[in-house]
């Protein structure tokens, strides 16, 4: 549960209108911090020490304007992300996390390259429940048919997104993964191939077969090809919106950062084809992010607010869940919830569910 900094509650009636007001220039404030982190002022600012460096000496190198510079860092100024003293500008607390800190830069590429402009569609998006900020992108239905041909930025700032969240949990999770030893592992929702990659290293006798949209194992395919590791594995093709059959008779199912990209009737439909696809000992592995099981704040500040991006670009009509969402509608599909492991990676949890007796 979010703490109570997360409500007004207590709060003097100024500073809830501080909050609010932080909230009506968030979007400026953005791209002034964002333009002095790409363009090298906080880097140029860093450099100087606690001295500091006067507007005029920033300016000396002809790199900004001294009309630039004021007004970009007095933005900064007003978001904590440099201070002032004596006239010169030293890297306050925020601009050392800006600066340094990657899940910060991640974010702030995510949101910059992918979902800023698409986010103007927001209300509309929401109304109708589909992507209607994809147009800045390309004509598909959904980001997953047209994830492979997105434009640069765009295209490596996603990446990089869904990777740091997932990437950093893989070495943690092979032991749970091949926990009941299991021959024939299906990766659903494989994109790139990242997880058959780190599964078929882990164990050299494990056959995968991964299910994705055609695009995704096509990349996935050089992927396991490039690695010499595509004997040891069977792509199948399928769009899952559809309600197209999984390959079975799997000793475990595995899904990553992926029941997230569909609406609940979906999800309730890929648990019902998943738990039809399993061995009769088979388990299904659900690593997620869910915003009620994050030991911090920030963590479900961060996925609560990644949900308008699955509206306004992924899908329209998905979201960040709860993890009682996924364990009620397994349960719908004959599936039990045998455990819950939390604190894996930078934010996931790892739900094993079983047939139900």
């Amino acid at each position: 549960m979010l703490n109570k900094q997360f409500s007004p509650e207590g709060q003097s009636a100024f500073a809830a209108r501080f909050e609010a007001q932080k909230i009506a220039f968030g979007p400026v404030v953005f791209q002034c911090v964002r333009y002095a982190w790409k363009r090298g002022m906080l880097q140029a600012i860093a450099d100087a020490g606690d001295t500091g460096l006067s507007i005029d000496a920033l300016a000396r190198d002809g790199r900004w304007s001294a009309y630039v510079l004021k007004v970009v860092l007095e933005t900064c100024l007003s978001a904590g992300v440099v201070l002032i003293e004596d006239g010169r500008y030293a890297l306050d607390k925020a601009g050392f996390v800006v600066l340094t800190d990657p899940i910060t830069q991640v974010n702030i590429d995510f949101n910059h390259d992918v979902c800023y402009q698409a986010m103007f569609d927001l209300e509309h998006a929401l109304d109708a429940e589909r992507p209607l900020g994809l147009k800045v992108f390309g004509d598909w239905p959904t980001l997953y048919q047209g994830l492979s041909q997105l434009p640069e930025p765009a295209r490596t700032s996603w990446l990089a997104f869904d990777h740091y969240y997932s990437d950093t949990s893989f070495p943690d999770i092979m032991p749970d993964v091949f926990a009941t030893a299991p021959r024939r592992l299906m990766d659903i929702g494989a994109n790139t191939g990242k997880f058959t990659l780190a599964a078929l290293a882990y164990d050299t006798s494990v056959m995968l077969h991964l299910v994705d949209l055609p695009g995704q194992l096509a990349v996935a395919d050089t992927v396991l090809t490039d690695a010499g590791l595509r004997e040891r594995a069977k792509l199948h093709p399928t769009d899952l919106l559809g309600e197209a059959a999984l390959p079975g008779d799997m000793d475990l199912i595995w899904m990553s950062q992926f029941l997230s990209c569909f609406s609940e009737a979906a999800i309730a439909s890929i648990f019902r084809r998943v738990a039809a696809a399993l061995a009769p000992r088979g388990q299904v592995l659900v690593l997620d992010t869910f915003w009620d099981r994050q030991r911090y704040d920030i963590a479900s500040y961060c996925l609560i607010n990644t949900s308008p991006y699955f509206n306004v670009l992924a899908s329209g009509n998905s979201k960040v869940y709860q993890s009682d969402d996924y364990v009620r509608l397994a349960r719908g599909a004959g599936l039990t919830l045998l455990t819950a492991r939390d604190g894996i990676g930078y934010c996931h949890s790892l739900l094993r569910f079983a047939k139900s007796e």
